[in-house]
């Protein structure tokens, strides 16, 4: 089996310690700012549609205040992004390369986006609901939290394993300016040295995460559905 796996990938079995210290860094990323992002991104997605028009903390300046943030941040090409915010990387982390120099700018591109996911998950909530809701005297942050959240719970979790998806080739991108991880990782030995076979072993990695992710994600629904 050995001489199998030198034959194919002997790149990688020559630098698997590192393989392996790189995946624990995009699990790392991924798990820290996907955390801190689900959080900041469903609060401002609620936001984003309790203080539209006609909504139950209608507020047209906040509403398009947050709107533009959204919408400016996701409009930036992610790796435009994160040279765009190295200042404030370092200004946060005091630094700007390695894990916790990727973590900063990948809370501010997963933000904007999870926060879409959020609004849209919360507008196909049933109207009469919130109507009902209010007839029977419920205030705003009750219907935010027992009926918003709680009906919208499969979009939800459909948005984070989403988000998380999107999360796990942004912190490959983030390796092309040191950033560390696996995708770090894969320019320096598969792209500069062209060791294809460390490219291949990166990619199959990187797949069988999206899909730990996926499976999980439909296991919750699944649970949540019955």
């Amino acid at each position: 089996m050995e001489e199998i796996l030198l034959k194919f990938i002997p790149n990688v079995l020559n630098n698997q310690a590192e393989l392996i210290s790189s995946l624990k860094e995009t699990l790392l990323m991924v798990s820290i700012a996907g955390g801190i992002s689900l959080a900041i991104g469903t609060i401002l997605g609620t936001f984003l549609v309790v203080s539209k028009e006609g909504g139950i903390l209608e507020n047209k300046i906040i509403n398009n205040i947050l709107d533009k943030i959204v919408n400016t941040f996701r409009s930036i090409p992610f790796i435009i992004l994160l040279g765009a915010l190295i200042p404030v990387t370092r200004l946060i982390v005091g630094t700007s390369i390695g894990t916790s120099g990727a973590i900063v700018p990948l809370i501010f591109g997963t933000v904007p986006f999870f926060s879409r996911q959020i609004e849209t998950a919360l507008c196909e909530v049933d109207r009469g609901l919130i109507e009902a809701a209010q007839s029977m005297g419920s205030g705003p942050w009750e219907i935010i939290f027992r009926v918003y959240l709680k009906e919208s719970l499969g979009g939800i979790i459909r948005g984070i394993i989403i988000t998380f998806v999107s999360l796990i080739g942004l912190s490959a991108m983030a390796g092309s300016i040191g950033g560390g991880g696996l995708g770090d990782f894969a320019i320096r030995y598969g792209y500069q040295k062209y060791q294809l076979d460390v490219t291949y072993v990166t990619i199959i990695i990187l797949l069988i995460l999206v899909s730990i992710v996926q499976t999980l994600g439909n296991i919750w629904i699944k649970k949540i559905s019955h």
